[in-house]
């Protein structure tokens, strides 16, 4: 009997027969947009976006505690460092992650299918050494344990600062360990000296030790992006950008009351939160128009590349194209 003949029959008898029929109609229709809802599959997880400490990062995390952002499309994971957000990544426990450029660049030549899908914020040399008290100059680095990050950032401040102590490699023990270690390092005792950016350098400093040397300035190579792999959906990178933009909004419109909120996970007061905001610029729609293409990255970060090559950090120069269009060389 087909569908028609079938309702035909429920429509007919006394008043209790017809209500048994109205009544099965909708049981059958309910039957069966829960069968096609079977058959479309389960709803598709959020894009999983991981970040660690740092206050380029923030706007993510100020998006996620203030619902900014598509939380059916997007959920913001904190780790406790970069290298962890990058294993994550490789892993596939994460479909997007926060990073800077060179991480960025390190990770696709170590053979990861990933898209720069957004700048996020252009920033000074953040980095500095911080020592024990008795260090007050570089030369007095000589024979010291300086603890830091295997990353561009380290390598240029560990160059520029040993040349201002006329010191070489061979004269200082080098410590590599990952950003969230490097406190603990010096309030420990397990280091002399340590290379960090903040949110770690206003803490240290905060606990006394010296500022003995700050990172030189590298116009345009210092960038924070948004990397997602290369096979994520256009929709979901969509998303990405767009809980980035929700969070930078509301920042740049109540520093105050998102240093309130944000503070506290940095260990830092809101005045110092504030203050770790200066030389770093958020980046925009517009700026990403301009400078997200293969060309501009090139001539923006080539030197940044070279550097990582000249270091060993690289095995080969990045394809830039790959990087922003999805489809990176084999």
């Amino acid at each position: 009997m087909n569908e028609t003949k079938l309702w035909n029959e429920l429509s007919r008898g006394d008043p209790a027969e017809r209500l048994f029929g109205h009544a099965l109609k909708l049981f059958v229709c309910l039957l069966l947009a829960l069968l096609l809802g079977a058959c479309g599959g389960p709803p598709e997880p959020p894009a999983r976006l991981t970040i660690n400490p740092w206050v380029g990062y923030d706007p993510l995390v100020l998006a996620r505690e203030r619902g900014l952002l598509d939380a059916g499309s997007v959920k913001v994971v904190e780790l406790m460092s970069s290298t962890e957000s990058q294993r994550a990544l490789r892993n596939g426990l994460a479909e997007a992650a926060a990073l800077t450029l060179d991480e960025a660049l390190r990770l696709a030549d170590a053979g990861m299918a990933l898209r720069i899908v957004a700048l996020l914020s252009d920033f000074d040399c953040n980095h500095a050494l911080l020592a024990r008290p008795e260090i007050q100059t570089p030369a007095q680095l000589k024979g010291r344990r300086i603890a830091l990050e295997e990353s561009a950032h380290g390598a240029l401040v560990l160059d520029r600062l040993l040349a201002a102590g006329g010191l070489t490699r061979a004269e200082v023990t080098l410590l590599h360990v990952e950003a969230a270690q490097h406190a603990t390092m010096l309030t420990g005792g397990r280091a002399d000296a340590v290379i960090t950016f903040d949110p770690m350098k206003s803490q240290l400093a905060g606990k006394g030790f010296r500022v003995v040397f700050h990172g030189p300035p590298m116009p345009n190579n210092f960038v924070d992006v948004l990397v997602a792999r290369a096979d994520l959906p256009e929709a979901r990178i969509a998303a990405l950008r767009a809980a980035w933009e929700a969070g930078r909004r509301a920042l740049l419109a109540d520093p105050q009351g998102a240093a309130a909120l944000l503070a506290p996970g940095a260990d830092l007061s809101p005045a110092e939160y504030l203050a770790t905001l200066d030389g770093l610029r958020f980046l925009t729609p517009a700026d990403n128009a301009a400078r997200l293409k293969a060309a501009a990255l090139e001539r923006d970060a080539g030197a940044l590349a070279q550097l990582l090559l000249e270091r060993g950090l690289l095995r080969r120069l990045p394809d830039w194209d790959g990087l922003t269009n999805g489809n990176p060389a084999p």
